[in-house]
């Protein structure tokens, strides 16, 4: 049981992490290439008008949903990081572990480069993203299936991480011969969706992406029971009545979901999985996933934000790849951790 002390710092840190969480919300808004002052950006929030029609227009159909998808993204990283970091048990699990993300790179570049003997970039572009993306959610769903049809004979999570792993290695060996055989028009446009980004979602696209996320955090919620058993390892929540089969299935499909989706309609987006589970343990010193998930929701969307306003250089035309963001964010703290792990094991 965790004492009214504890309970009252936690419910500090979420009030904090809130308060920031609203804070940066406004500050994408506010910076980027066109200075927008900020009584301008209350009118639109609140009564969807401005003096200016190109700020209104701006804030509307560019930053508000890049600031929504930052947040989606980063909350869906994040727990399927976690996830993938309890039922593993390995501290540098991520959201590509089980090979989705790949999958979901595999798609694309079948899609771009596999079939660019039969059309140009500018129809590519004509087809607009959601060719991208339903390609995207088709190569995940194949690894996904490929994984859930084997944990069902397969008793050793371990196991299932290895050949998770292997999944991944393959779709990315693929990718690399397609690479090598495509035209360099295609080619560009395939590299230019690794580097990730949060601008290229749209209003329609919202209207899937944000349900879709809100289920698989959603059932991650409603694994936190599951997650806290399995944190002592699969027997001992055999034990306590957990059924595995039924845990690992859930925990799997909550993972694609969350992850599958946002490589889909953001491309891939490295280290949020990894690192944000880590500093969420360290915030709130803690392994129990009541307080964990909603911390890394929170976390991951902070860090996302943050990240989104680091990639447009505010003051500047230019914008950052948000891959390059994110990793020079996420790599000093995995860093951190590996070097406190070793510290404390030689301490023992």
């Amino acid at each position: 049981m965790l004492s009214k002390n504890s309970n009252s710092k936690h419910i500090t840190f979420f009030a904090i992490l809130i308060l920031l969480l609203i804070v940066l919300f406004f500050l994408d808004l506010v910076l980027g290439s066109v200075k927008i002052p900020v009584n301008e950006i209350l009118n639109i929030l609140t009564k969807s008008e401005s003096s200016r029609q190109e700020w209104l227009t701006i804030v509307i159909d560019f930053r508000l949903p890049k600031a929504i998808t930052a947040i989606i993204a980063g909350a869906a990283l994040s727990v399927s990081g976690l996830q993938m970091q309890t039922i593993f048990r390995n501290p540098l699990a991520g959201p590509y572990v089980l090979g989705i993300s790949s999958g979901a790179s595999l798609g694309v570049a079948v899609l771009v480069l596999g079939f660019s003997s039969f059309f140009t970039a500018n129809q590519l572009n004509f087809m607009g993203n959601w060719a991208v993306v339903v390609s995207a959610c088709i190569g995940s769903g194949l690894i996904l299936f490929l994984i859930l049809t084997l944990s069902f004979r397969i008793k050793d999570i371990m196991t299932i991480l290895i050949l998770g792993i292997l999944f991944g290695s393959a779709a990315t060996a693929v990718v690399s011969i397609l690479q090598y055989f495509s035209n360099e028009s295609m080619l560009k446009a395939f590299i230019v969706w690794t580097m990730g980004s949060l601008g290229s979602v749209s209003h329609s696209q919202l209207n899937i992406l944000l349900p879709s996320i809100i289920l698989g955090l959603v059932i991650s919620l409603a694994s936190t029971k599951i997650l806290n058993a399995m944190l002592l390892g699969e027997s001992y929540a055999k034990s306590m009545g957990v059924n595995i089969k039924l845990s690992r299935i859930l925990v799997f499909i909550s993972t694609s979901i969350l992850a599958g989706t946002i490589t889909a309609f953001c491309g891939p987006i490295g280290f949020i999985g990894i690192a944000v589970p880590h500093l969420t343990r360290i915030i709130f010193k803690t392994t129990n996933h009541n307080f964990l998930i909603p911390g890394s929701i929170l976390i991951g969307s902070i860090i996302m934000l943050l990240s989104d306003i680091i990639s447009r250089l505010p003051g500047y035309n230019a914008t950052l790849p948000i891959n390059s963001v994110t990793a020079l964010l996420g790599i000093p703290i995995v860093i951190f951790i590996i070097v406190r792990k070793h510290k404390l094991s030689s301490l023992m």
